[in-house]
Order: structure tokens, then sequence, then C-alpha cells
């Protein structure tokens, strides 16, 4: 193939920072320089297409921007026992001081072919009952547990969806998951908070793939509880819904909605009020990612500013048949509404959400 040379700039002035991204006529490139050498592989990473050069150095591979995968910065292989997935190599060369490039690459793109996750599976509610998960967010020492009044009505509600209104459930204790906080993929590009999660993706050991499964795939009802900590949702709630960007990021990358027909609810208890500041915040982000609630979606209970005396409130909860009717009702709500969200609307539409769309990346190769 004919050679068509780029000049890049004095040799000199390129060789700081070490690695940058760098236009080269119509294509742009991850230029490096270590060793008195330079080198220039293809900008564009072979997972989601992250800017490589904006990325970092480590040793000879070029880490990516995104998500951390790695590539020679002269070869374009990837790291050792992933030779083969390898990006374009450049050619390179000096003259008259000047860098030159042959925007025609010495090799070829290769993307080794990754079998998909199991979450990236087209979403299809199936034939059956109503189906319940409920997903307890409290905090504790689980070699030393303790009595919690959000997840002990949690219990009920979930006991009472199967037991009596004939649901398939499931429960979920976050306090049993090991999973990692969100790492803020998106505050980089929208394109790089993917679905599955990008941690989810890279990390075989995260078990919040249980919580995906449940509410994108499996359920119909989902009930949150939290208690209340300093005014807010509990540490382990906020840690969870950070880990959803990804499922509303949907909506913004590809006008795609993955929680469609679902409904939510939540119950709240704390040792002090703040109940409605709590709900609100839970509704709103809820709504965000598609749900629909029942009439009265929550039911909360607190001891009020000046109750410090948590002992009773644990007593209280524990002798209250109104809390636990309360927990009741309003898992029957919860399935009520979806009988009829799932009747009135039994196969995924198009969602149109206007004021949100992801910019496009501008890496171009030619």
């Amino acid at each position: 193939m004919e050679k068509n040379w780029v000049d890049l700039g004095l040799a000199e002035s390129l060789k700081n920072p070490p690695l940058k991204e760098i236009p080269a006529g119509k294509i742009t490139v991850a230029l490096s320089y270590k060793d008195g050498k330079f080198g220039a592989i293809s900008n564009v990473c072979n997972h989601v297409g992250g800017p490589l050069g904006a990325g970092r150095l480590d040793g000879d591979y070029v880490i990516c921007a995104w998500h951390n995968w790695r590539f020679h910065r002269t070869t374009g292989f990837g790291e050792p026992g992933f030779e083969e997935d390898r990006v374009p190599q450049f050619e390179l060369k000096i003259e008259n001081d000047h860098l030159f490039i042959n925007t025609n690459p010495v090799t070829s793109r290769n993307k080794l072919p990754h079998p998909p996750h199991v979450l990236e599976r087209p979403i299809k509610r199936e034939d059956g009952p109503i189906r319940v998960v409920g997903i307890s967010t409290t905090v504790m020492d689980s070699k030393n547990p303790r009595y919690s009044t959000s997840d002990k009505l949690l219990e009920v509600a979930i006991n009472h969806a199967k037991n009596e209104l004939g649901a398939q459930t499931m429960f979920i204790r976050l306090n049993d998951l090991k999973f990692r906080a969100c790492e803020g993929y998106y505050s980089k590009s929208a394109l790089a908070c993917t679905w599955p999660c990008s941690i989810t993706q890279m990390d075989e050991t995260d078990q919040l793939v249980q919580v995906y499964e449940a509410l994108v795939h499996w359920a119909d009802v989902i009930i949150v509880s939290t208690p209340i900590r300093w005014g807010a949702a509990s540490s382990l709630y906020h840690k969870m819904i950070e880990r959803f960007n990804c499922v509303q990021n949907q909506i913004t990358l590809n006008n795609k909605s993955l929680i469609q027909n679902k409904v939510a609810s939540f119950i709240i208890t704390g040792g002090q009020d703040n109940v409605q500041d709590v709900a609100g915040h839970m509704l709103g982000f809820f709504a965000e990612l598609g749900f629909i609630f029942p009439t009265y979606p929550y039911i909360a209970h607190t001891m009020g500013w000046d109750a410090e005396d948590m002992e009773s409130n644990i007593s209280y909860v524990e002798k209250s048949t109104g809390l636990k009717e309360g927990a009741k009702d309003l898992a029957k709500r919860s399935i009520d509404m979806a009988k009829i969200i799932l009747h009135d609307h039994p196969a995924e539409q198009k969602i149109t959400k206007p004021g949100r769309k992801a910019q496009p990346l501008k890496i171009s190769e030619k």
C-alpha cells in the first residue's frame, strides 16, 4: 500500500507529555515516547472505543483512560495472554528534526470474540405469577447481627406476597453481597458507562450482578427498605444506587429503557424523623430509572426528633400490628399495580426521553 506521510511537528516538542492524543490528517493516534523511542497506535480502544492517548503509560503499555485495557505502545498488541487482541500500529520516521507518521496502518485491528455477559441478553418477561423482590439496605456486622426494623418489616411484606398473595419472591440483603462502589466511569464520558456495568464486566466477583438480574430481568415489583441515617437513606443504599447509573444511562445513549412495566415501593424506618425527604429522594431516583409507583408508595416509622430511646423503638416495631399490616398492604398495593400494568402494557414500549443525549465520541480512524 502506498505510504501517506503526515508531518506531526518537531520531534523534540512531542516528547512530553510521554503519552498524548494527536491528530494526523483525518485520524487521531495515541503517540508515546519512552526510552528514546516514539510509538504510535490507534487512539480507539477495542473495548468500547475509549481514547487510548488520554490514558497513561505503564512500562511499554498504554492503559486506556476509560476501563484500563492495555495495549503495547509501539506494536498495538494486547498485554501478555491477550496479544491477539490488538489495535492498529503506525509507522514513524524522523526527518529534519520533524516526526512523520504513515497514516496507513502497518497492522490491522483484531478484536478477540468475547462471550456476551449474561445480563446482556434480551429482556423478556416469562409467563407466570407476579414476581416480587425485596432489597434490604441496612448495614450491620454480619457476624454479630442485630434487629433491624426496616429489614423486619420488609420480611413481613415479602412473606405476605409469597404466602397470601401467590407471588414468587426473592429477598436480597445488600449487606451479604460483596460489590465495589461506583468508580465514576460516567464522569469520564457517558459512553464509558456501559450496560452491563463496566465494573460487573471487568470483575467476575462483583455480586451486584444479583441485583441487576433481579431488577432488570426478573422482578415485576421491587420493595426497597432502608433505615434513616443522619436524615438520609443508608450508606449501603447509596452505594447500590450509584451503580444504577449504567441502567439510566442506556436512555441517554440508546433511547432504551431497561426498566419497563415494573413497580417500586419503599419501607423507611429510623430513630429520628426525616421520612418525607428520604422518600422523596427514593421516589425521584426510581422514577428516573423507569419504575412506576402504587398509590401510597411507601410506609414509614420513626419515634420523632427527640427520641433517642432506640430500645423502645425496636420494641415498638416488634409489637406493632399496625406497621406489620401496613407492610402487607404495601405489598398488596404494589402487586395490584403490577397486574394492572402488565395487563395494559404486556410488551416493551419505545421510550422517548427529551432533554438528554450523549455527545458523540470525537475519535476518528481511517
